[in-house]
């Protein structure tokens, strides 16, 4: 078959040859390059998400300590090297029920996969009630 395409010529590629081999490197990369960005995106929400949970045990173990029975504040449980990234992290409510808010920096979260998370999402927060 190639040599009916390339006729008496046998020295290298023809200029089609070349032209089918890019054609299909292009597409390959049009359909990788999305799903690429997109996973590095969705593995921001999942750094905020361990952060949070991370800190759901941090709070476990605090409460552990019988002499513990106050409410627990962001300086007790956490220092800069818990969290991931530039990651941000607020604790809320009472000693009954506490919110853990923690902000993704990069605000590369997608919405779609906000909206399908079982936790409770608002815009670049994550939020876990325990």
């Amino acid at each position: 078959m190639l040599r009916k395409l390339r006729g008496n010529n046998n020295r290298g590629f023809t200029l089609i040859e070349l032209m089918i081999v890019i054609a299909i490197i292009g597409i390959l990369a049009a359909i990788a390059i999305p799903n690429f960005i997109s996973y590095r995106n969705k593995s921001f929400c999942s750094a905020a998400e361990s952060d949070a949970n991370n800190i759901a045990n941090e709070i476990a173990d605090y409460y552990a300590i019988p002499t513990h029975v106050d409410m627990i504040g962001t300086t007790d449980i956490l220092s800069d090297s818990d969290l991931s990234g530039n990651n941000t992290a607020e604790l809320t409510g009472t000693i009954d029920s506490i919110t853990i808010l923690v902000t993704d920096a990069s605000s590369r979260c997608p919405t779609d996969y906000q909206s399908a998370n079982s936790d409770v999402w608002d815009s670049q927060v994550v939020q876990k009630t325990m």
